[in-house]
């Protein structure tokens, strides 16, 4: 019989992971009976209770498990860890609120057995605030025209993928992964599903504006050159325009010595404009060494303080 696997990474959401677990198992109970399954929480150090319903969850159902981290790790890290621990022959990673639809898994696992080891689901349309939505299309556009490697528009993770892909993560290493530009780089064909993303169903969404921004930057730095680029062009032409305005104004200064003051606007300026722009691609070249210094620091993905309902084999 075949295993599925069905990670769920979850931090603070107490009201969300038992209706989860039930929506799962009734899934799996109604739909996908012939098969075997696995249902892995990953907890990112949650503060709401979410730990406690989890052994609740855990002590009813020998399906489920759970894998308790000692502190956050960060949206990255968890999910992409939690996939290396599942054990089924193919493993579906979805968010806990009910924003991807638990209804679409028989529609993965069937695209799989027609032999996709990669099933994405897309965000056709969403329900997010449409500012929101618009300045997302704008960043994955931009992403798309300068990164090396093809990317994937919309996709939040949310698929299903087989052992062998996971397989491939396992063997990565990589203490910075970034998910969805692995499966666009790494990933054999995929299949892609269109789908709506819901409202969340309980709770307040933990996205920020600096939790968006980390996921942007990660993807720049991982999958894109242009930066580094644009600083390299930019103080080129920067400096050749410098050069021939001071070259400028020592001609004018010797022709017209008399009349011609230049005073210390012009230079005022100068050092305005060129300042701010070293600054901007000072911080632009620190994104992609702080991204580097991650690499080399080589810290494990997360640190485990607890495993429930895992075999010993399997811990």
């Amino acid at each position: 019989m075949k295993k599925i696997s069905i990670l769920i990474p979850c931090y603070n959401e107490v009201e969300n992971v038992v209706p989860m677990s039930d929506a799962v198992a009734a899934i799996m109970a109604k739909e996908l009976s012939e098969y075997d399954y696995e249902l892995v929480f990953i907890d990112n150090y949650s503060k709401d209770g979410t730990r406690d319903r989890l052994r609740d969850i855990c002590r009813l159902n020998p399906n489920v498990k759970a894998i308790l981290n000692t502190k956050n790790f960060g949206q990255f890290n968890s999910p992409y860890y939690g996939l290396c621990q599942t054990s089924g022959d193919c493993s579906i990673s979805m968010s806990a609120d009910f924003q991807d639809p638990v209804e679409m898994i028989p529609q993965f696992v069937r695209e799989w057995e027609k032999g996709y080891r990669i099933v994405c689901g897309i965000k056709a349309t969403s329900k997010e605030n449409k500012l929101v939505r618009a300045f997302r299309n704008l960043y994955y556009k931009m992403i798309k025209k300068f990164s090396d490697v093809e990317q994937i528009e919309h996709f939040t993770g949310f698929g299903l993928y087989d052992k062998s892909f996971i397989n491939t993560l396992k063997d990565l290493n990589d203490p910075t992964p970034f998910l969805r530009g692995i499966v666009a780089e790494l990933g054999p064909e995929r299949k892609e599903i269109p789908y709506e993303q819901q409202k969340r169903r309980a709770g307040k969404t933990h996205n920020n504006l600096y939790t968006l921004y980390d996921a942007a930057m990660l993807s720049f730095t991982s999958y894109t050159k242009i930066g580094l680029r644009f600083a390299l062009i930019g103080g080129f032409i920067l400096g050749a325009l410098s050069i021939i305005a001071a070259i400028a104004y020592l001609i004018l200064k010797l022709v017209l010595w008399d009349t011609f003051t230049a005073g210390s606007t012009p230079i005022l300026l100068a050092v305005l404009v060129l300042g701010s722009v070293q600054l901007f691609f000072i911080g632009l070249v620190g994104e992609y060494i702080m991204s580097m210094n991650l690499r080399i620091m080589h810290r494990p993905l997360v640190i485990e303080e607890e495993r429930i309902n895992f075999t010993e084999l399997e811990k």
